[in-house]
């Protein structure tokens, strides 16, 4: 019977938000509480239980993922991205633009979110597509090949520093395992499946409106302080997490060591670093930088409020004892935890379209058996993210995105986007059940 009430909790949450449009978050809050009720959690306990679910959760991620948004706005903003692409379009010249598009890409697609990333890069696509002949979505692509991974795999973004945080995963292995699956992962799907003879026959005209104008030569910051601001968390969380593997606890620099370490404090350098290189050094106003900032924490409320709902949903199936059954039940399947995990984000991505409510949600249920010992953490945020990228359709705002700013019809989208998604997802799986071998 419980499981029975955890399977119509789920239907009725992609019910709510497919078919009634109820936000995310509010569906949530009802599916947890209607939840609780049916789980016979007392009735004086649901509201705490909610309450605790979204404090524990959101008191690990909001400054991470407020941090990175702001992150991401000065990047953008400052004229580092373009001057980051500009670079990589030079050295690679015509015949390899394919792999320029999707190096610029990757780059900043580690810091910048999603739809910040892809807004940013299509003016350069088009450019591209434009000088050298070539049509649109060969270029496109690899471009949403590259910010789709890291999206899914990498922090800062908010799915994996989620999936980190619930599975009380190591953010510095995760970030380097996440890199070792998400290169070749971004080769495969991105210039390799960009030279697809359909991607070279698409004729399509990319809207005037959505070609931006990029900022002047004069006014871009130095190579080598884009590269190195960019990626500094990477660097940071990476060079950290090495040096204190190395370190014993006894150790007199430990504790300093894991507190400059913690994804916080990292996120709160690299903001400082940037404010600093991209910003005030560069003759631009405080008032007009933090005014970007906060510009840059309302694009992201949503999805704060997404992943605190997710958080009181997951509470309710701990508190009620649901969440440790399952546990137990999935441990008696002979199927490889890794694959349950990436399968049920799937499902769940497909029904509701958001590749973060599909993650926090297999999240939930698949905890009890990383908790258990029945699989890495690490990897495990890895499979859930790759399964939460599969498929997307109608559902999801990336594909009205993608249709949108490259003129697409409904069917090409389905050919092109939907498909590379589709592709990343399985990559992904292969990825994790080949590093599964040797971690």
């Amino acid at each position: 019977m419980t499981f029975v009430v955890v399977a119509f909790s789920i239907l009725l949450l992609v019910l709510m938000i497919i078919w009634v449009k109820v936000e995310p978050f509010i569906a949530f809050l009802i599916a947890s509480i209607l939840t609780g009720l049916f789980l016979g959690i007392p009735l004086e306990n649901i509201a705490s239980s909610v309450q605790e679910g979204i404090g524990s959760l959101m008191g690990a991620l909001v400054i991470v993922i407020t941090l990175g948004a702001m992150l991401g706005k000065i990047v953008a903003d400052s004229g580092a991205a373009q001057r980051i692409a500009t670079f990589l379009m030079g050295r690679f010249g015509e015949h390899r633009v394919h792999w320029a598009i999707a190096i610029t890409a990757f780059i900043v697609g580690i810091p910048l979110f999603f739809n910040v990333g892809f807004v940013l890069l299509v003016p350069l696509v088009f450019s591209v597509s434009y000088q050298y002949k070539i049509p649109a979505m060969a270029v496109g692509i690899p471009m949403l090949a590259a910010l789709s991974v890291t999206h899914g795999l990498l922090p800062p973004h908010p799915g994996p520093i989620a999936l980190v945080a619930q599975f009380d995963a190591d953010m510095g292995a995760t970030l380097v395992y996440g890199l070792i699956l998400a290169i070749p992962m971004v080769v495969l799907a991105g210039p390799i499946l960009g030279k697809w003879p359909f991607f070279q026959t698409m004729k399509i005209k990319p809207l005037e409106v959505f070609s931006a104008k990029p900022l002047p030569e004069e006014a871009l910051p130095g190579l080598a302080n884009s590269l190195f601001t960019a990626l500094l968390p990477v660097f940071l969380l990476i060079a950290l997490s090495l040096v204190k593997l190395q370190l014993g606890e006894d150790s007199s620099g430990f504790g300093f060591l894991v507190f400059i370490s913690d994804p916080n404090v990292v996120m709160l350098i690299s903001l400082i670093w940037a404010t600093l290189s991209l910003g005030l050094t560069r003759g631009v106003k405080i008032q007009q930088i933090m005014e970007g900032y906060a510009g840059a924490v309302k694009d992201i409320a949503l999805i704060l409020l997404i992943i605190a709902g997710a958080g009181a949903y997951k509470e309710i199936l701990v508190d009620s004892g649901v969440s440790a059954q399952i546990g137990t039940a999935l441990e008696k399947l002979p199927v490889n935890p890794l694959l349950l995990g990436w399968l049920i984000a799937a499902v769940i991505r497909i029904s509701v379209g958001s590749a973060t409510v599909a993650a926090l949600t297999a999240a939930g249920i698949i905890a009890p058996l990383v908790m258990a010992g029945g699989s890495d953490p690490n990897l495990m945020v890895l499979a859930i993210g790759s399964g939460s990228l599969i498929f997307s359709h109608v559902n999801d705002g990336g594909f009205w995105l993608v249709k949108e700013y490259f003129n697409l019809s409904i069917k090409q989208t389905f050919l092109s986007w939907t498909l590379l998604e589709t592709v990343v997802a399985f990559l992904g799986l292969a990825g994790v059940l080949i590093l599964d071998l040797f971690v």
